[in-house]
């Protein structure tokens, strides 16, 4: 009985011993320590082409161009992770909602340039410009881009249904476990809800 006691107890104080003689271990983080000279900027992250100004359509596209690749990418990969165990099935189908999403918000984004085209076709036409073919062309660049945006929208609206179903179904079998409160039941209840009701 004494040695089964006793040995959790030496155990205890050598580690309390080990700890008490290094104190600096319990300062130190898990974080890598931080470079002390910037590393270089690579040629193949430059580009010659001027970056358009924040907060035009231009920038706003560039800028939804980039976040849709990368949710691409990370959508892409999503499901083999799922499948070895590192991510659950929720996070598999919220980055393919973020995916969608985006491409949804491009699909718009690039709307608005084109009408920005257009206003500036119509303008320089105003001025006295030959710009008639240049300004047919951007108004049936925009009718495809219109209708490009109504079926991204479409999509959207199926990924967010389909997402809000999984997850009551979800949320309505965690409750039956008891790993989950009523309350998260209806708050999906109520963003499904909130879904299928009609859109103005």
């Amino acid at each position: 009985m004494f040695r089964a006691v006793a040995l959790p107890v030496m155990f205890l104080a050598a580690a309390m011993v080990t700890i008490a003689a290094d104190p600096s271990a319990m300062n130190r983080s898990d974080e890598p320590e931080a470079f002390d000279v910037e590393p270089p900027i690579l040629k193949q992250n430059l580009s010659d082409e001027p970056l358009p100004a924040p907060g035009t359509p231009d920038a706003e596209v560039a800028r939804l161009e980039k976040q849709l690749e990368r949710a691409k990418r990370n959508a892409d990969g999503a499901e083999r992770l799922y499948k070895i165990g590192v991510l659950a099935r929720v996070e598999v189908e919220q980055r393919l909602l973020r995916a969608v999403r985006i491409e949804s918000d491009l699909a718009n984004a690039r709307v608005t340039q084109a009408k920005e085209k257009i206003a500036d076709e119509e303008s320089r036409l105003a001025s006295g410009e030959n710009a008639k073919d240049e300004l047919d062309a951007a108004k049936a660049t925009l009718a495809q881009l219109t209708e490009a945006a109504q079926v991204a929208l479409a999509k959207r609206e199926r990924a967010e249904l389909e997402f809000a179903e999984a997850n009551l179904r979800r949320q309505q079998k965690l409750l039956k476990l008891g790993s989950a409160e009523k309350s998260d039941v209806t708050h999906a209840e109520e963003k499904l809800a909130e879904l299928r009701a009609p859109k103005e």
